[in-house]
């Protein structure tokens, strides 16, 4: 007998174990059709004034660019000699 009620419960468990399991098949394609329906709604947009972005401020560059460094050139070979 207590071999039974210990085998009851592992059958119980292991039942859903050997069920098959189902297969849902999916249409490739899904058509909807609105020919026969009247589709109402509203457009939804933001309350208030729309902000615009600031430009960027356009500053004068406080270094200048240098093409070439000639005269440090010169002045590091004379205080090589």
């Amino acid at each position: 007998m207590k071999k039974a009620l210990y085998l009851l419960p592992l059958l119980i468990l292991s039942a859903p174990s050997f069920a098959q399991e189902s297969s849902v098949q999916y249409k490739a394609k899904t058509e909807i059709d609105f020919e026969g329906l009247e589709v109402e709604g509203e457009l939804v947009k933001p309350q208030g004034a729309l902000l615009r972005e600031r430009s960027a401020a356009a500053f004068n560059p406080l270094i200048k660019l240098r093409t070439d460094f000639t005269p440090e050139m010169k002045q590091s070979v004379n205080e090589i000699k």
